[in-house]
């Protein structure tokens, strides 16, 4: 199931390399609204591309008054290393059962490399203060998404 504008966001509560983050406290302490963003696997190089997108835009998002959360399915321990190597800003969640990605509906069939697989679909979604969904993308490209994503919030 995709979500759609409109939506309550599902909540969720994941650990991260500084112990627990819940959407409904990172709502309360954002300005705006949390951008959640699920990326397949941590240390590639799509994802990589990615999380460094994020991470060179972190101060005008959270200048903007946004938050950024990521959520992969990989352990704590990997997320450590990916932090660490790329100098990431901004918290990474491990959800290792995929619960929060299912019920994002960012994880199901989807085309890699010509062919059908399940796995983790390149999601972003952008949670307004009030807990609903203000924009909610599914099988984004890496390179350039956060860009456009900066670009359809007004941010400069």
């Amino acid at each position: 199931m995709k979500l759609a504008v409109g939506d309550t966001a599902p909540e969720f509560t994941l650990e991260t390399l500084d112990g627990t983050v819940t959407l409904s406290r990172a709502l309360e302490e954002s300005e705006r609204g949390v951008i959640v963003y699920f990326y397949p696997k941590a240390l590639t190089p799509g994802c990589t591309t990615e999380a460094c997108d994020f991470r060179d835009s972190e101060n005008s998002l959270r200048g903007a008054g946004y938050t950024v959360i990521g959520i992969s399915a990989d352990p704590v321990a990997k997320l450590q290393k990916f932090v660490d190597k790329n100098a990431l800003n901004f918290p990474l969640a491990s959800d290792p059962d995929r619960s929060v990605h299912e019920a994002y509906g960012a994880y199901g069939e989807k085309m890699s490399f010509g062919r059908k697989v399940v796995g983790t679909i390149r999601s972003t979604f952008v949670v307004g203060k009030d807990g609903k969904i203000l924009q909610a993308q599914y099988g984004v490209r890496a390179s350039g998404h956060v860009a456009r994503l900066r670009r359809e919030l007004g941010i400069d």
